[in-house]
């Protein structure tokens, strides 16, 4: 899913082994959203002491704006909350509309763009979402 849907057009980094890496981790989380057999989407997402950071989160397009990645993100910022992490980071392709408009309506917020991040030719939004309140 990484291949068709995130990483369409340039060089793949999230390889199976890359994916495999990730699991071993303690630190890292990989969800995934299943119809019965079908997988119909899957997170992967770090944590730090104070921030998490959301690789990737792809939903199959028959699943799309169906709530699936809302419920994803949902439950992965439910256990950052539990693992006491302060804020969720992420970037995405500055031309990914949809995407960007998916991550405003949860609430993120733009804070940078990065030139050339993706394989020197594509620009990154990087956007961030404080999810714990400070007292």
């Amino acid at each position: 899913m990484s291949r068709e849907l995130i990483e369409a057009g340039l060089p793949w980094t999230w390889t199976p082994e890359r994916v495999a890496r990730n699991l071993r981790q303690p630190e890292t989380v990989v969800l995934a959203a299943r119809d019965a057999e079908r997988l119909a989407g899957f997170a992967i997402m770090q944590y730090g002491d104070e921030r998490a950071h959301l690789s990737l989160l792809a939903v199959q397009p028959d699943y799309q704006r169906q709530g699936v990645g809302r419920r994803m993100l949902e439950w992965l910022t439910e256990s950052a909350l539990t693992a006491g992490i302060a804020s969720i980071h992420l970037e995405l392709r500055e031309t990914n509309l949809a995407a960007r408009r998916f991550y405003l309506e949860q609430g993120f917020s733009e804070t940078l763009r990065v030139p050339r991040y993706y394989s020197g030719s594509e620009t990154a939004v990087r956007m961030r979402r404080a999810i714990r309140v400070k007292l």
